[in-house]
C-alpha cells in the first residue's frame, strides 16, 4: 500500500507545483466488505483529473465531486460517510456491503502539508518509518509519534519500501524471490557468476552480475533492507556479508552449517568486521522448522526475515 500511495501523494506535488488546486482523499474508516483499507489516498486535481483509489472504484466519482467543490472554495477539509443501507452509497456505487468514511484534504497549510510529501519520499529513501496524524475536527494533518496522538486523531503509519538483496542465483534464491514479493518485499538478484545469474532462471527479476561488494555499494543498503548470502563460497559470501554489516540493514544472513558458520565470523574479524556487528548475522540463515530441500529454507529465510522486521522499531511503528 505504501508504494502506491506515496506515488499518489507525489503526483499530488507534482499538479501543485504545475499550478492546479490539489486536494488529497483518504480512507479515514472502514468496516466490513469496504474494499480500501484505512489509510488509501486519492489524489484530486481541480479539473477532475485524479490518481489512486478509495474504494475501488465506488465511490470515486463523488469524492472527485466533492473535492471538486473543496478546491473551489477554497475551504480546508471535508468528511464523506458512506455505508451500504444509505441511498447516496447505493446511487454512487457502493452495494458490495460495510461502510466508509473518508477524509477530503487541501494539499495545503491547512489540510495536508506539501512538506509531508517531502518527509515521507525522504524517509522512504532512507529507509526510515514516519507516522502520519490527522486531527478530524479541523482536517489538519501533521508529523509525530503514537504517543503524541491524542483522542480524536488519525494515526496513519508509513513503512519504507522494503528490499531483499539475495546473493547467489540458486535453486534456495527461486524459491525465496516468491515469497518475498508475496510479503511486499522487493528482491535483487546479486552474482556475478554467468552460469548461475541467467536471464531464464529470474525472468524480468533485477540482476545485478557484479562482485557483491561493488553491487552493495550502489545498492546502499538502508534500515529497510535485508541481504542474505547463498553461494557457500567465501569470495563471495564474505564480502556481501561485511558490506552488509556495515549498513543499517535489519536482517544480516548467510546459509551455512553452524560449524562453516563459526569459520566464517573468524574470516568476518579477521576482515576487521566488529564482534558487536559480527552478532548481527543470523547463520545458519532461517528458522529452525527442520527445513528439507530449497522450498523450505526458502520459507524458514522468509519467515526469520519477517520475524526480526516486525520485532524491530521501523517495523513495530507500522504494525
Amino acid at each position: 500500500m505504501n508504494d502506491e500511495d506515496l506515488a499518489t501523494l507525489t503526483t499530488a506535488q507534482d499538479w501543485l507545483a504545475a499550478g492546479h488546486k490539489v486536494a488529497v482523499a483518504t480512507v479515514a474508516s472502514a468496516w466490513g466488505s469496504a474494499p480500501r483499507r484505512a489509510g488509501s489516498h486519492l489524489a484530486i486535481r481541480d479539473d477532475g483529473l485524479f490518481m489512486g483509489s478509495v474504494s475501488g472504484g465506488c465511490v470515486e466519482g463523488e469524492v472527485i465531486v466533492e473535492a471538486q467543490a473543496l478546491l473551489a472554495a477554497d475551504s480546508g477539509s471535508t468528511l464523506l460517510e458512506y455505508g451500504v443501507a444509505d441511498e447516496t452509497a447505493w446511487r454512487v456505487g457502493l452495494a458490495c456491503g460495510g461502510r466508509i468514511s473518508i477524509l477530503v484534504q487541501r494539499l495545503a497549510e491547512d489540510g495536508y502539508p506539501v512538506s509531508i510529501v517531502d518527509a515521507l519520499t525522504t524517509a522512504a529513501i532512507d529507509g526510515r518509518s514516519l507516522i502520519v496524524l490527522t486531527d478530524m475536527a479541523t482536517g489538519r494533518s501533521w508529523l509525530g509519534d503514537t504517543a503524541s496522538a491524542p483522542e480524536g486523531v488519525m494515526v496513519r503509519g508509513w513503512a519504507p519500501p522494503r528490499r531483499l538483496a539475495i546473493v547467489g542465483a540458486v535453486h534456495i534464491a527461486q524459491a525465496l524471490v516468491p515469497l518475498a514479493q508475496g510479503l511486499g518485499v522487493a528482491p535483487t538478484i546479486i552474482d556475478p557468476r554467468t552460469m548461475f545469474a541467467a536471464e531464464a532462471r529470474f525472468a524480468g527479476l533485477p540482476i545485478d552480475r557484479r562482485w557483491p561488494d561493488e553491487a552493495l555499494a550502489e545498492w546502499k543498503p538502508n534500515a529497510a533492507s535485508a541481504v542474505v548470502a547463498l553461494t557457500h563460497d567465501p569470495k563471495l559470501d564474505d564480502v556481501a556479508l561485511a558490506a552488509a554489516l556495515s549498513s543499517e540493514a535489519f536482517y544480516v544472513a548467510a546459509l551455512g552449517s553452524r560449524k562453516n558458520h563459526a569459520r566464517r565470523l573468524e574470516r568476518l574479524a579477521a576482515m576487521g568486521v566488529a564482534e558487536q556487528a559480527l552478532a548481527r548475522v543470523h547463520g545458519p540463515a532461517g528458522l529452525n522448522i527442520g527445513a528439507v530441500g530449497p522450498a523450505e529454507i526458502a520459507l524458514s529465510i522468509a519467515a526469520q526475515m519477517t520475524a526480526v522486521w516486525r520485532q524491530s522499531a521501523q517495523g513495530a511503528q507500522v504494525a
